[in-house]
């Protein structure tokens, strides 16, 4: 049996502000060696008009977009949940990360929708061979809001929790997998890559 904090993880979403963050936050209050990334080409949050989201580059401190926010319009930030997210994140993290830019290596890394997953996979496949140590890739899908992030979160820790209990995640990956699909009605996609 693994321990939690045995386990190298890292959570990917776009833009390592809402699903990526509640995740981490939960993970590393259960005692997960835990790390969280987005995969966009930069850093996106609703807007005051629907056309015009706040953009920021990877690297901007979630204090340094707080402020930005809250000087924009401060009510509108509050009631939408943004400044409640970004307090948040600056208590977890200094800022967003790019999932492209780590040289970190994991043990598994889970992402939140197809799109971000297809971006991991094309990403790994194209970086040069280190040394050959296996990566499991998970989808598990959360929908972009603050209340699918939590119960996203939960869904993560239970699956990781899961996958901590093997002695062979290698070889029993695929069996505990297919026991979680089915307990918790949900597809899983799936990659082994290398690094």
């Amino acid at each position: 049996m693994t321990a939690p904090g045995k386990l190298s993880v890292a959570v990917v979403c776009s833009s390592n502000m809402n699903r990526s963050m509640e995740a981490h936050n939960f993970l590393a209050k259960k005692g997960f060696n835990v790390r969280s990334y987005g995969t966009g080409e930069r850093v996106k949050l609703p807007g005051l008009a629907f056309d015009k989201p706040n953009v920021y580059e990877f690297g901007t401190s979630y204090e340094e977009i707080y402020r930005d926010l809250e000087a924009k319009d401060k009510e509108f930030y509050t009631q939408n949940g943004l400044l409640h997210m970004l307090d948040r994140n600056r208590r977890i993290k200094k800022c967003p990360e790019r999932f492209q830019e780590t040289k970190e290596q994991f043990d598994i890394i889970i992402t939140v929708e197809e799109r971000v997953y297809d971006l991991v996979v094309m990403h790994m496949e194209s970086m040069e061979s280190v040394d050959n140590r296996p990566v499991h890739v998970l989808n598990v899908d959360v929908v972009d809001n603050a209340e699918d992030a939590l119960m996203g979160a939960f869904l993560i820790t239970d699956m990781l929790n899961l996958l901590a209990k093997s002695n062979d995640i290698d070889n029993d990956i695929d069996e505990m997998i297919q026991e979680f699909e089915e307990r918790r009605n949900r597809v899983i996609l799936h990659s082994v890559l290398f690094y």
